[in-house]
């Protein structure tokens, strides 16, 4: 597993700001992680004890060969903060082991990594589908890997609600500017059929006056 130390505030935010997501999506997720990440050690202790009902234990669920929350937080933590290289070579990982290994442990992190911003791989709607379902199907994991589940099933659906909102604003205004654009172009259109039809107009009256000045020229000349 990835290796690291306690993550600043600063370094986190850097991370989560690399990703294509709107700055509004960033700033929820960002307080979320934050919760998550800052200070290893110590979301670490309260995961290892927290119980699947959301109370606290110090007999919690027990699973032979499971990770610990600060194996989880670690990988969350390089990921967050990590160069495009690391991010990769983390996401393989995560998804080989989730394909190749498939149990709860490797799913969870699979699911984990897929819902932490600021990589290429983020798909938050793939990790609230297999966290839904893993977590229909608690009896292999331990109440640590249980609660980091439910907390990170939480943030990735809050995401996708913020997401799909700033989709919609965006969408909103793409069709206000559409309108906007469609409006300004007929107006262009009208103001130029109107410019053709007073040139044909300006065309016809001078054709007249000039038939007018001949008749008149015609008459003068037959006068003398």
């Amino acid at each position: 597993m990835w290796a690291g130390s306690a993550l600043p505030h600063a370094s986190l935010r850097s991370g989560l700001l690399r990703s294509n997501i709107s700055p509004p999506t960033t700033t929820l997720l960002t307080l979320f992680v934050v919760s998550l990440l800052v200070g290893c050690a110590q979301t670490k202790g309260w995961l290892d004890k927290v119980t699947p009902g959301g109370g606290s234990s110090s007999e919690g669920t027990i699973i032979l060969g499971a990770p610990t929350a600060d194996e989880y937080l670690i990988t969350l933590q390089q990921l967050a903060t990590g160069d495009p290289a690391t991010q990769i070579e983390i996401f393989a990982d995560a998804e080989s082991r989730a394909t190749l290994t498939p149990d709860p442990s490797t799913t969870l992190r699979f699911a984990l990594v897929l819902g932490t911003p600021g990589h290429t791989e983020y798909d938050p709607e793939k990790a609230q589908s297999i966290l839904r379902e893993l977590l229909t199907q608690t009896a292999l994991m331990t109440s640590a890997e249980i609660a980091l589940g439910e907390i990170y099933l939480g943030l990735v659906e809050q995401s996708i609600v913020v997401g799909s909102e700033a989709r919609r604003l965006r969408q909103s205004t793409s069709r206000q500017a559409q309108t906007e654009e469609q409006a300004t172009t007929l107006r262009i259109a009208n103001v130029e059929a109107e410019n053709r039809r007073l040139r044909r107009a300006l065309e016809e009256a001078e054709a007249k006056l000039d038939a007018i000045s001949n008749i008149e020229r015609d008459i003068r000349q037959q006068e003398q």
